[in-house]
């Protein structure tokens, strides 16, 4: 078994090798190189010391501090970031988060002995081929992730690889190992000692990894941990006709059917999490969720926001989930006042959206067909350049003006008026007809 290393790893290797020390490439890209995917980075382990490393690396290329306290440096070369770690043993997790302190060792197995889990924890060389103490290969053909050693200990000593497991298993399709899971559960609570950084990462991996459905359903406990809001969702009987599920299974069923792009996956999980706090019924036991989109938005903006996610994520995702049960028919006016009030981009986002929710609603599939039309009206519109912002009017401010508009608030009421008749149909987008749209509401003023 070989695996094809990038050049400029096959060189750090060499080097480190030719000057005496031990060293391979482990984690992540070895699982991903067996899997038959790209890895995203490369890491290697050495022998050597941190020291070592940048007195050999120094003359070569530049060499940067990232963590030598515990063993880490990282090398650029050839425009490439590859980090260098001496083989290690870690202290104690005072702070469920990262060891006290490590000590260096000489051995690669015991370096390898405190990864998480068993496909994380092998390492390959061009020259040695694969180190596997702790049968990783195995469990990775049979899509297992399973601890290294004492599973409690694992996820005592980082929380976050409990997030890192559902992440793994949503990404890759791994099953999780039986003593494994049972620990997965019994620790839950420790996800609340991890920062929120640290968790939004995991969790967005997770969300728009290929099998979040089935990990979502499976460990929804652990994730209400971190979300609260999770939890009054799951068992909800929507009693409702265009509701085939109950709100966290037509949750997740969504999920499943929007693209796995952070935004939109993000919008799927919060954008039913309102329903429990407005559920009511009425005479003839039909459920109703009355106000859900605006409950769901600030939930949204509370937990993102909470978990530190960028401005721009917090304010997208939140719009979208404001605004997912607006309907887009397949009518011109009403696809230009949506361009208008919440502009391209998310427009065909909400489109996407919609699809998605009523795929995920599992009732009535003809609604598909008004999304194809709209989509397809959509793209007419923007293909011809319809107007639908204040700019894109074929009359400008001092033309206006020249009519007697005087400057100031006046003027962009008027304009917003022509663009309201530009859009509902009730004059052309062209000089002369707004011309004349613009004198008779003047005049009625």
């Amino acid at each position: 078994m070989r695996i094809e290393l990038p050049r400029t790893v096959e060189r750090i290797l060499e080097l480190l090798r030719d000057s005496g020390y031990s060293s391979q490439v482990v984690g992540g890209c070895v699982r991903d190189s067996l899997l038959g995917e790209c890895p995203c980075d490369w890491d290697v382990a050495t022998s050597a010391t941190p020291q070592q490393v940048r007195a050999l690396f120094a003359p070569l290329c530049r060499v940067v501090s990232t963590g030598e306290r515990h063993g880490t440096v990282t090398l650029i070369l050839d425009g490439e970031q590859v980090e260098v770690t001496t083989y290690r043993i870690d202290g104690s997790y005072s702070d469920g988060r990262r060891p006290d302190g490590v000590r260096f060792t000489s051995r690669l197995c015991e370096d390898l002995a405190r990864r998480d889990f068993t496909v994380n924890a092998m390492a390959y060389s061009p020259r040695e081929g694969l180190c596997d103490p702790f049968g990783g290969q195995e469990d990775l053909q049979r899509r297992v992730l399973r601890c290294v050693g004492e599973p409690d200990r694992r996820f005592g000593e980082d929380a976050l690889r409990l997030l890192r497991a559902l992440r793994q298993s949503a990404q890759h399709g791994f099953s999780v190992e039986r003593e494994t899971e049972k620990s997965l559960l019994r620790n839950r609570s420790l996800l609340l000692r991890i920062s929120p950084e640290r968790v939004a990462r995991e969790l967005i991996l997770l969300l728009c990894g290929r099998e979040c459905g089935r990990v979502l359903r499976r460990y929804w406990q652990v994730l209400a941990v971190v979300l609260p809001g999770i939890e009054p969702m799951v068992g909800l009987d929507q009693h409702n006709p265009y509701h085939r599920f109950d709100v966290f299974e037509h949750t997740v069923r969504v999920l499943e059917a929007v693209p796995p792009e952070p935004v939109l996956r993000l919008c799927a999980l919060f954008h039913d999490m309102g329903k429990p706090e407005c559920f009511t019924i009425d005479g003839q036991g039909i459920g109703h969720f009355r106000g859900h989109p605006l409950i769901s938005e600030q939930m949204a903006r509370a937990s993102l926001t909470a978990l530190h996610l960028p401005r721009r994520t917090v304010e997208e995702v939140s719009a979208l989930v404001r605004h997912h049960d607006r309907k887009l028919p397949p009518e011109r006016a009403a696809l230009l006042r949506a361009l208008h009030e919440l502009g391209e981009t998310a427009v065909r986002r909400l489109l996407v959206f919609r699809r998605a929710d009523w795929t995920g609603q599992g009732t009535w599939p003809e609604r598909l067909v008004e999304v194809d039309r709209a989509q397809a009206l959509l793209e007419e519109l923007l293909a011809e350049g319809a107007c639908y912002r204040e700019r894109d009017l074929a009359l400008s401010s001092r033309e206006l003006m020249a009519l007697g508009v005087p400057e100031g608030p006046y003027l962009g009421v008027l304009r917003g008026r022509l663009l309201d008749a530009v859009i509902e149909g009730r004059a052309e987008n062209e000089r002369e007809a707004l011309l004349s749209e613009a004198r008779r509401l003047i005049e009625q003023e």
